[in-house]
């Protein structure tokens, strides 16, 4: 297993091949890990409920997904000290920040719907 880069050996553009931030946008921008972060700007989330609200969701990808996340630290996983043990997870204020931004363009999505299905139908009855 490699050592993560140095500062100085940042690259910053996503673009390029050993861009150190691109793994970082794929774990924000893949199926799950938008979905995790946004439901997670509704509050601290148990893994269960977190998994209902994501709904599709595999308990394996979610573990995987809020491990990434975590990683990143854009997520904190907290053990409540609770009879039993309790985990909760939460937005850390870069999780904030990010899970904002994806909201923004899910607000986008969803109230361009109806152009979204006028195009799927336009290509599916060309193609």
């Amino acid at each position: 297993m490699s050592a993560e880069p140095s500062t100085e050996d940042l690259v910053a553009d996503v673009f390029a091949r050993d861009c150190t931030s691109r793994r970082a946008l794929e774990n924000v921008t893949g199926k799950w890990g938008g979905l995790a972060l946004t439901a997670l700007r509704e509050g601290p989330y148990r893994f269960n409920a977190l998994r209902r609200r994501v709904d599709g969701v595999s308990e394996k990808m979610l573990a995987q997904t809020l491990q990434a996340l975590e990683r990143d630290g854009l997520v904190k996983r907290e053990v409540l000290a609770t009879i039993p043990a309790r985990v909760e997870y939460t937005l850390t204020p870069l999780g904030a920040d990010v899970a904002e931004q994806i909201f923004g363009l899910i607000e986008l999505i969803e109230s361009r719907m109806p152009e979204v299905t006028a195009a799927r139908a336009d290509y599916d009855a060309n193609h």
